[in-house]
């Protein structure tokens, strides 16, 4: 059985984020809500509203599983490289340092 987690970019930088429990954003996989199936209808209109209100970009439902620890875990290989960081190209030594600056300011 697969869980849900709801993910989009943010409009600021573009990055990858993930709904949390409180009803913001992270860019870290492991704050990512895990979202049982009677919860996801709602969770998806909290997210288009974010949109509406200029915070998000496309956001959309992914199954997830949680592993041991509980955390959890995209089952689909362009949602593991999303949460990853992505892509799977590599960007020039600026453009890699700006990425990691970003990310590690999230937390």
């Amino acid at each position: 059985m697969t869980d849900k987690l709801i993910t989009a970019n943010h409009l600021s930088d573009g990055l990858v984020v993930f709904l949390t429990a409180s009803g913001g954003w992270s860019y870290r996989l492991a704050d990512a809500r895990v979202i049982p199936d009677a919860e996801l209808e709602d969770a998806l209109r909290h997210a288009k509203a974010q949109q509406e209100a200029l915070i998000v970009v496309d956001p959309y439902e992914i199954e997830a599983t949680v592993d041991a620890d509980g955390l959890p875990v995209p089952v689909r290989l362009r949602e593991k490289i999303r949460a990853a960081g992505g892509p799977t190209v590599t960007y020039g030594e600026a453009e890699i340092a700006a990425r990691a600056a970003l990310l590690n300011q999230a937390g």
